[in-house]
């Protein structure tokens, strides 16, 4: 047996079993595994049977964009942008992976429609995006922004069967983008310009804000065909894309999260370093300024506005859907571990709460800090309107379709296939895995765990044979203690986080790896504020505070809409006097974990520490949740224990809090005056 330590998995040669780059494109240290490969088990696994026959699964009842007898999908000038391919690119794995009949019948009359409807010289999808003519006439453009969402379904329908109509069905579409004449093929006009002004419709700057989103479509065909024209095509795209505006590359939250990566992308087909370091450098610029809340999300509420960097200010679900995809292709590009912290970070901490917990209706916004959850529209957002309160409805167009790629994705992306035929676990969740290894043996894997909320993992290889490859194990960069067992034995190696442990040997039916990674309490200190947030392993935690949900009258009795208003004190500060470890109880719940366990009453983990209420600390009806001051603050209010629960259980949450001292840099908490608007929405009330 060879053990050892690795940044990435080795890149060397391309995977013998699983379509990799080609050359010229430089080859991935990690490859993805076909839709199937990973089938999820225990808590993810219930999250995609709550899908099935929740907002997702029966979206067709509920949305008029998603109506298969009105679709220009299939050819027409019915509706078609984006939001059938949105839901579709994730409805069709959720089908695939639970296996429902219903779901599967109608992913299959969707991929069949819009097969069916293209046209003789390649363009699918509806008739009215084909062609858009400028107000003055001097050019027509088509829409193709949709087009490149839909073509992830494609993609994903052709890694499960392999159906033969899909790669000449891209190869006629991709011959009609290179036929495209320049003055058409996403000009410059539609982003020097005020697109309205210039076209009938703002939808037109969406292609050349995400027309790197074309780029892995074009990598797969080519990998597949090696047609060298489809790497023309792949830079033309690249070389479309609007540059960024100006000292940031782009305001628009779900655009950077699709956008930071194209560099990175591009990499692969371009060789040059900086292209790889660029989407890095966009990444941290972004998150280091509107970053100043936990794991991974940054204030948006739809777009970046100067000063809103607290942790009230809310991150759209479109975004924790879109980013994950991209921590995806970028982990396949580098092997860097950092991608799956990443992933973990959003869909774990963030994205349950964006949903009710049985998944039957969702929202726009999320925040670190939001004790309430109204229908009002004089939070301090971008957008006044109804963002926080849950519903089915088209009220959240985007999100109501997006949000279907969450869980199903992820799921599919736990496990990789190395460049050197070996298999990767790259996040941990309790699943099952058979992939081709080695020279070419067959074998599976059985993960069993209940991560995120413990640190014990273990794996089952079954195999008919032996099997010799290597077996990669990420250790995340929170993990300060990685131990491993194989077969009982203790593998002797010292191991940082976000690097991969490295386990080849010659591999039986039956053996076993036991990994333990030590979950220990600690803190992070937000500079702006001295604030603080509590974390453990892989969650931060939020204040539990009870829940009031009440039905909003426009519900339907099939599909119901949620106002959630707190019961409990929500605004507290910590009082913490020396190490975490000194201030903070772990209580582990007792019994097996819930099917659904992002709930604050089935919440896996539970951290008691002692707080003091900040009175001042006041939430005006229907507003938002009032921003952080510096840290320590004073509080004459008794000290008391509360709980924590992790941040995913809690749909009402307070994440981000001001720390209680006595000391003489402690200052008391100011009142400060309401803006004139809010001030008289809040007296109405």
């Amino acid at each position: 047996m060879k053990v050892n330590v690795v940044h990435t998995p080795a890149a060397e040669r391309p995977n013998s079993h699983y379509i990799s780059n080609r050359a010229p494109l430089l080859i991935n240290p990690l490859v993805k595994l076909p839709l199937g490969a990973v089938r999820p088990k225990g808590w993810l696994k219930h999250q995609l049977d709550l899908m099935v026959e929740g907002m997702v699964g029966r979206l067709e009842e509920v949305s008029s964009f998603v109506n298969p007898d009105k679709t220009g999908w299939f050819g027409g000038d019915g509706q078609a942008w984006e939001e059938a391919p949105y839901w579709l690119r994730g409805y069709y794995p959720m089908a695939f992976l639970t296996g429902d009949k219903r779901c599967l019948g109608v992913a299959h009359r969707w991929i069949d429609g819009t097969i069916a409807g293209q046209e003789a010289d390649g363009y699918f999808g509806g008739s009215f995006l084909k062609q858009w003519e400028s107000r003055d006439g001097a050019i027509t453009i088509p829409d193709i922004w949709p087009h490149m969402v839909m073509l992830d379904v494609f993609i994903q329908h052709h890694e499960a069967t392999g159906d033969g109509r899909i790669l000449p069905t891209l190869e006629k579409f991709f011959g009609w983008c290179r036929n495209l004449p320049d003055e058409s093929f996403l000009p410059e006009t539609i982003w020097q310009r005020n697109c309205d002004d210039y076209f009938p419709t703002w939808r037109l700057v969406w292609q050349a804000l995400r027309s790197g989103d074309m780029l892995p479509h074009l990598y797969y065909l080519y990998n597949h065909t090696g047609e060298s024209w489809l790497l023309e095509l792949a830079r033309r795209f690249f070389h479309a894309i609007e540059p960024p505006a100006g000292e940031w590359l782009d305001g628009h939250i779900v655009n950077f999260t699709q956008r930071f990566s194209y560099t990175g992308l591009y990499y692969q087909q371009s060789h040059r370093p900086y292209h790889l370091a660029q989407t890095e450098f966009w990444y941290r610029q972004h998150n280091d300024t509107w970053g100043q809340q936990p794991r991974g999300i940054f204030g948006a509420d739809e777009c970046i506005r100067p000063g809103k960097i607290d942790p009230r200010q809310g991150f759209e679900t479109c975004g924790m859907t879109e980013y994950p995809k991209s921590f995806y292709l970028l982990g396949r590009v580098t092997g860097d571990a950092v991608y799956a912290d990443r992933t973990e970070d959003v869909l774990l901490n963030h994205f349950p709460a964006s949903q009710t917990q049985d998944l039957k209706g969702v929202h726009y916004l999320t925040a670190a800090n939001c004790p309430q959850l109204d229908a009002g529209d004089v939070h301090d957002f971008m957008n006044k309107c109804e963002q926080l309160s849950y519903s089915p409805g088209e009220v959240y167009r985007c999100c109501q379709h997006n949000v279907a790629m969450g869980w199903p994705w992820y799921a599919e992306n736990l496990w990789q296939a190395s460049a050197d035929d070996g298999l990767v676990a790259w996040m941990y969740s309790a699943c099952e895995v058979t992939a081709k290894v080695g020279g070419s043996a067959e074998v599976t894997i059985v993960e069993t765990t209940n991560y995120p909320f413990a640190g014990s993992v273990k794996l089952t290889v079954k195999t008919a044979g032996r099997a010799r490859f290597p077996l990669y194990l990420r250790v995340p960069r929170w993990c300060e203690g990685f131990s491993v067992r194989v077969n009982g034995k203790k593998v002797d190696s010292s191991v940082a986080g976000g690097s991969y442990l490295r386990i080849e040997r010659e591999w039986h039916d039956g053996d076993t790896v036991e990994i333990d990674m030590s979950m220990r309490v600690s803190l992070t200190t937000w500079p702006r504020t001295g604030a603080v947030t509590v974390d453990r392993g892989p969650l931060s935690y939020s204040v539990k505070i009870g829940e009031d949900w009440r039905k909003k009258p426009t519900s339907s009795n099939d599909w119901l809409e949620w106002e959630v208003f707190p019961t409990t004190p929500w605004n507290y500060g910590l009082v913490v006097k020396g190490e975490p470890r000194e201030c903070f109880e772990v209580i582990e719940q007792a019994g097996p974990l819930s099917a659904q366990p992002w709930t604050p009453d089935s919440a896996p983990i539970e951290i008691k520490t002692r707080a003091k209420q900040i009175p001042n600390w006041k939430l005006p009806k229907d507003l938002t949740c009032p921003e952080l001051q510096p840290s320590p603050i004073k509080s004459d209010q008794p000290e008391e224990e509360i709980t924590m629960i992790p941040l995913g259980c809690a749909r009402l949450r307070m994440s981000v809090l001001p720390t209680i001292e006595d000391s003489p840099d402690a200052r008391q908490w100011r009142l400060l005056p309401l803006s004139a608007k809010l001030r008289d929405a809040a007296d109405h009330e």
